[in-house]
């Protein structure tokens, strides 16, 4: 079974009726790149195999009717909304994602009703973009039922970056949380075998080849199932405080403070904000490097980089946590060519770059070192760079 299956058939069970489509989205993993998409860096994210589908059909009353299957097999409904009468703050808990991207595409001219029935199997509250999966599935259902597909590419067809800025609208402006742009750009635009390069402010992106298999590589996500949530206000504090320090320094983001005028930028500023600086231009700076490696196909060798990161995020931007840092350290001292923490912070999950032979041993170092400390055994995968978002055979 897979998530567009699952779907499909609760959609039958719900409904009576077969969908007329089913469309999904990956979750993602940035490889490097952390903060930095909110200003105007560069980001290197590839997508997951896992994925969150939308079974949809048309209404004709202007009704959102949504419901999902969660992992215990049971069924959560919410509505008949109507969409002209949605806003923010209409609607709570889980539903507020797919209404607010029903929002926006009302703004943008496509306002027809649609039931809903949604499955998957990204991980909640990883790290790994389950919201941004289930809204770039649910925006491509609900175009899909307006007749409207992606792959078309008719002139009228709304580009892929252009629905990931909406997504983006529908979290930060009717979900309250103020999310950047890299994870909707990653579930929509990523690619089989590739990291996705992308400059957020051009909106430039490189697809740039990632064979993990050919290299003899893996990338073991550590999931330490602690809370992650963009939507409270940890984010929000880091994101205002990189915004304070570029209006201080005269610059339109941070992505314009360069390296080598690092130190003279971090001097003219408050003692609170040079943390976040260095971590954001610096960080920038390792996105390139990697991505000069992996173009010379020199993937075993971008270990370091991932480490330099997690020490960033950890003591400079202050987002990661005890059990992030133990499976970090953890997995390095098993033999990981590097290792960090991935996604907003706060808990969620690390990645490792780890040799074939060096991942079982990766595998069992960690779990034995979340138990010895009393901390939840993590869910470990290894992750595959995967399709984006589309339409699905259910």
């Amino acid at each position: 079974m897979t998530p567009a299956t699952d779907a499909a058939r609760a959609f039958r069970e719900v409904h009576g009726r077969a969908p007329a489509g089913v469309w999904s989205a990956p979750g993602r993993v940035n490889l490097i790149g952390e903060h930095t998409d909110y200003n105007d860096g560069f980001v290197l994210p590839f997508a997951l195999p896992h994925r969150l589908a939308a079974a949809a059909s048309p209404r004709q009353d202007g009704k959102l009717q949504v419901a999902t299957l969660g992992d215990d097999g049971q069924l959560q409904h919410s509505g008949p909304h109507d969409i002209a009468a949605l806003e923010p703050g209409s609607v709570p808990g889980w539903a507020a994602y797919p209404a607010g991207v029903a929002w926006v595409l009302r703004d943008q001219g496509f306002a027809d009703g649609a039931d809903l029935v949604i499955a998957g199997d990204v991980p909640s509250g990883a790290g790994l973009s389950s919201s941004h999966a289930l809204e770039c599935a649910v925006s491509l259902a609900l175009l899909g039922v307006a007749g409207v597909e992606l792959e078309d590419g008719g002139a009228s067809t709304p580009a892929r970056p252009e629905i990931a800025r909406w997504v983006q609208r529908s979290e930060n402006d009717f979900v309250g949380a103020p999310t950047g742009l890299l994870d909707q750009t990653a579930s929509l635009c990523c690619e089989d075998s590739r990291v996705l390069f992308l400059d957020v402010r051009s909106g430039e992106m490189e697809q740039v080849p990632f064979p993990l298999g050919e290299a003899g590589l893996r990338v073991l996500i550590m999931d330490t199932r602690t809370k992650h949530s963009h939507a409270d206000g940890g984010y929000g504090a880091r994101r205002r405080g990189t915004e304070r320090a570029a209006e201080l320094l005269g610059v339109k983001a941070l992505r314009d403070v360069a390296l080598d005028g690092l130190d003279e930028a971090l001097a003219r500023l408050p003692e609170d904000l040079v943390p976040l600086v260095r971590h954001v231009v610096t960080e920038n700076q390792r996105v390139l490097d990697v991505v000069a490696l992996l173009r010379e196909k020199k993937l075993a060798e971008i270990g370091p980089h991932l480490d330099a990161s997690h020490v960033s995020m950890r003591d400079d931007y202050r987002i990661s946590t005890p059990e992030l840092d133990l499976a970090v350290d953890s997995a390095r001292s098993a033999g990981a060519l590097g290792a960090r923490m991935t996604g907003g912070g706060f808990g969620g999950s690390a990645i490792a770059l780890v040799r074939d032979e060096d991942l079982d041993g990766v595998r069992t170092a960690v779990e034995t070192a979340c138990e010895q400390a009393g901390f939840r055994r993590p869910r470990m995968f290894t992750a595959v760079p995967s399709r984006g978002a589309g339409r699905d055979e259910a």
